[in-house]
């Protein structure tokens, strides 16, 4: 029986037996992959690093740059900053010209909201990215992918954690179905 030596493997805390010219054999160590192409845990990115985070930083600027501006157009015609007065106080009683004008001041109003709430995002983003959380999915903990980020920088899941979001509200609300 030839001398055994033991070595341990620091990467699944076991022994492993080394005999001269034997090749060496092993159990599966613990960062066996689930699935092929897959990384580890402890191999994958936890958080992107302060240049990548730069970078998002001055693109979500630029963004909000341009949503602030959008949003100041819209405020300012809903509430007629840029006219002298008189839209309001001409004696124009046509009922069609009269519900287009509602409707296009609640239509800008919708807008207007909506790029408010933009806004408000971009501004959350640009703390998490202070506080070195930016890019990190809220449903999975994962990193979100930076190809999605530059696209919508305000994102808070990553595609999987936006599956499995709606897969969620779809056993909450499930639609009621009347024959």
């Amino acid at each position: 029986m030839p001398n055994l030596r033991y070595s341990s493997n620091p990467l699944a805390n076991e022994k492993i037996p080394q005999a001269g010219n034997q090749p060496k054999t092993s159990k599966k160590t613990s960062l066996s992959l689930k699935s092929e192409g897959e990384i580890p845990r402890i191999f994958q990115k936890v958080r992107y690093n302060d240049v990548e985070l730069a970078e998002f930083k001055e693109l979500i600027l630029c963004k909000l740059g341009a949503a602030q501006g959008e949003y100041g157009q819209l405020k300012a015609a809903i509430t007629h900053a840029a006219s002298n007065g008189t839209e309001d106080t001409s004696p124009v009683f046509k009922v069609l010209e009269e519900g287009a004008s509602a409707l296009s001041k609640e239509e800008q109003g919708q807008l207007a909201e909506r790029q408010l709430k933009f806004i408000r995002s971009l501004e959350a983003a640009l703390i998490r990215i202070e506080n070195k959380s930016y890019g990190i999915c809220r449903e999975t903990g994962k990193l979100i992918n930076k190809d999605r980020l530059l696209i919508v920088p305000h994102a808070t899941l990553s595609v999987e954690g936006k599956e499995i979001e709606e897969q969620r509200k779809k056993i909450q609300c499930p639609i009621s179905r009347r024959g």
